[in-house]
């Protein structure tokens, strides 16, 4: 399992009138392209495929937050940013072991947070299709 990076450039939203988007109030500082969970408390932390609790995606920040402040979470859309060169289209990326991070293939627990699909442009640049609160795992 190799986690994904994210560019130079950061993350950005494509498509952004077809976007779901929520904002949550952070209970831990969170980063611009991490994967974030909801607590007990219904605020959003750092999602992590192999910590009790935190195996849950229920989207990705927008922006970098401090704890106690509102972040926009991408809960349904498009994302440009991420390095997917390593994952076929339409390959699956998965919550990763290492705290706020994707992956390209299952953590400890397997949790779905997008697939990867092709810009309609010359080169059918990868972008990302985040999903958040899937009940089951793709096909």
């Amino acid at each position: 399992m190799a986690d994904l990076t994210i560019g130079a450039n950061g993350i950005s939203l494509v498509f952004s009138n077809e976007a779901e988007i929520q904002d949550m109030i952070a209970v831990e500082a969170i980063t611009a392209g991490q994967p974030v969970y909801q607590t007990s408390a219904g605020k959003a932390g750092v999602a992590d495929a192999n910590a009790g609790g935190k195996q849950q995606f229920r989207g990705i920040a927008l922006k970098t937050t401090a704890a106690g402040k509102a972040c926009p979470v991408l809960r349904r859309g498009h994302l440009a940013g991420y390095v997917l060169s390593g994952v076929a289209y339409d390959g699956i990326v998965y919550l990763s072991d290492t705290a706020g991070s994707l992956a390209d293939a299952a953590g400890t627990m397997s949790v779905n947070c997008g697939r990867v699909v092709a810009l309609p442009d010359p080169d059918l640049t990868k972008i990302l299709f985040v999903q958040a609160d899937l009940l089951r795992a793709w096909a």
